[in-house]
């Protein structure tokens, strides 16, 4: 009785709506092909072998042509009668119109040619194949040297792209590139076995791959390195130092460049999926800054602080709080991770299959990002998620945040989040495709909330640490909008993130430049994480002792990654299962 209540509420059966629910379903099949198509590598890892011998086209021609596709895939949407879709069309119909909308304006901005952030970049995202792609079979190491090979392909067009904005005027700031050129170099350095393009063959080689199979294909890809990726990188870097830098941007804010505003305007929309304007969300940065630090202001006390200032000055300063190798970081990460694993029955009925490794972040690039970040892996391809940890500037990681780092980046956060929606039984474009950021990240920063429940800030300071991040990501509403709507500069940036979080300098100096050069991508933690808050504030109240948090989490998160306004009508449609079943049973 349970099952057919709930698919009655959501709509998942009734086939009145049959006809306008096939339509859509042809649609989404149509979009699917067309993304595995653009998408050579992310087809290679959902088990679709027909593109192994191609690469992404990144060239502005590409760009237009997909623009127009995703025009006419729109068009056809629009002509299926929303109102006749069940449920769970409507959520489809929702989550197809938002990303084919926004792929569309996206392309119409002169900013599109801005290619890379000091977080992410052509050169970063092609060092990854070796941690995205299978390493099992023949195929797989015949289709990863030939993509290696391909590689000028791609670094040319981006060069290309990128020269054309030094001469539109559409480069990044002077301010955030301090040290960029090492995320270059540094990806092959002076050994070609020591860089990760090499990697697949320092592992232990497959059974299903001959020794003299094996040694060859390490052989060709040492060759491959050698004379074709390093020449390409060196051309980067040339590029970089002789082009790209001296013409760095003296503006610091988006808004400076010609149709930034209305193009920072965008971003906003489509990174916390409301209609929120600049302003607004600033207003609610700011008042949520100004709740979290009283919050702060007891457990400073708890630790037998006078202040806020006093207790934080102690967290930053005392040696007790820092590992002295990354070893001992990744120790500590790795015991966190264990013990969240087994917490997660509390929080949670359905848990994914696919489980989730912790890897230090590649040298080049640990200076200059962030803490930590997640990487999805693949159960069609057998790829675990990996949890990326920074154990670069040690005195700058505190052992005191990673209990909230953990639960945001692996479990009951991203991990979870993402290896269960690789997994639900829906269509693939969703499973694969649909990831929208105020979602994905609202979810992690909601997830350290819910370590509260799990017990894992044991201490004062961990607490603190918790507090620390929620701060921090309110602190982004007011950043982010200060800089690219408000006229802030880097230094008030800076400022407002010492004044009000506990992140060490490095920490706050890499978020600072994060949010320069990638406007608007920071909005959707705690845009997200307030909407999850208060469906859950809205449902507790409507089902009273009938609440049941691991069904919540579920609903939440068991339609995978949806904008919020779709996330709202799925929750009021778990609500009103709930009470009917509620209804029934009494």
């Amino acid at each position: 009785m349970r099952a057919l209540i709930l698919a009655l509420a959501l709509g998942t059966a009734a086939p009145v709506w049959a006809a306008p629910d096939d339509d859509l379903g042809t649609l989404m099949d149509e979009v699917w092909a067309s993304a595995l198509r653009e998408n050579p590598v992310m087809a290679t890892r959902v088990g679709v072998r027909d593109y192994d011998d191609r690469v992404f086209d990144n060239s502005l021609a590409a760009e237009d042509r997909r623009a127009a596709e995703a025009q006419a895939y729109l068009d056809q949407l629009r002509a299926i009668p929303q109102d006749q879709l069940s449920g769970d069309g409507r959520t489809n119909y929702g989550i197809l119109e938002r990303m084919l909308s926004e792929s569309i304006e996206g392309n119409g901005y002169a900013q599109r040619v801005m290619l890379f952030t000091t977080f992410s970049g052509w050169h970063q995202g092609f060092a990854s194949l070796p941690s995205a792609l299978s390493f099992q079979t023949s195929a797989d190491f015949e289709s990863y040297l030939t993509r290696l090979s391909l590689y000028p392909t791609i670094n040319d067009e981006a060069i290309a792209i990128s020269t054309q904005a030094v001469e539109q005027g559409y480069t990044l700031p002077c301010v955030v590139l301090d040290g960029y050129e090492n995320s270059i170099s540094g990806v092959i350095g002076d050994d070609p076995l020591a860089s990760r393009f090499y990697e697949p063959f320092t592992r232990p080689r497959p059974t299903g791959v001959s020794e003299e199979a094996f040694a060859d294909y390490a052989a060709r890809a040492q060759e491959i390195i050698t004379t074709i990726l390093a020449p390409e990188y060196a051309e980067h870097l040339d590029w970089y130092l002789n082009v790209y830098q001296p013409a760095c941007s003296e503006e610091v804010g988006i808004s400076a460049q010609e149709g930034g505003a209305e193009y920072y305007a965008f971003r906003v929309r489509q990174m916390t999926t409301t209609d929120f304007s600049a302003q607004e969300i600033h207003d609610i940065g700011q008042s949520e800054v100004t709740r979290i630090r009283a919050e702060m202001e007891e457990v400073s006390a708890e630790a037998g602080f006078e202040t806020r200032e006093a207790f934080i000055e102690h967290l930053r300063t005392d040696p007790q709080y820092y590992a002295a190798t990354p070893e001992e970081l990744m120790g500590a990460v790795a015991l966190q991770a264990k013990e969240l694993d087994g917490l997660m029955p509390t929080m949670f009925a359905t848990l994914p299959r696919l489980p989730y490794g912790i890897r230090a972040i590649p040298d080049e690039i640990a200076e200059g990002t962030t803490t930590a970040y997640y990487s999805g892996g693949s159960p069609e391809s057998g790829i675990a998620g990996t949890y990326y940890v920074n154990t670069s500037l040690l005195d700058q990681r505190p052992l005191w945040e990673i209990p909230a780092l953990s639960a945001h980046e692996g479990v009951p956060g991203h991990h979870n989040q993402i290896a269960l929606q690789q997994e639900l039984e829906m269509h693939p474009l969703r499973r694969n495709l649909a990831f929208f950021g105020a979602f994905v990240e609202g979810w992690g920063l909601y997830s350290e909330r819910i370590g509260i429940e799990m017990g894992i800030y044991d201490t004062p300071a961990e607490n603190m640490g918790r507090l620390s991040y929620e701060m921090w990501r309110a602190c982004r509403l007011v950043v982010d909008t200060g800089i690219h709507a408000l006229g802030w500069s880097k230094e008030q940036a800076i400022a407002f993130m010492s004044e009000n979080t506990a992140l060490t300098d490095a920490n706050i100096e890499a978020e600072v430049n994060r949010y320069i050069s990638w406007p608007g991508q920071a909005l959707g933690y705690k845009m997200g994480e307030l909407r999850i808050r208060a469906l859950r504030a809205r449902a507790e109240e409507a089902l009273g002792e009938n609440f049941d948090v691991r069904h919540f989490h579920d609903a939440v998160i068991g339609q995978g990654s949806v904008p919020l306004d779709v996330l709202e009508g799925q929750i009021d449609r778990w609500i009103a299962a709930q009470l009917a079943e509620a209804a029934e049973e009494g």
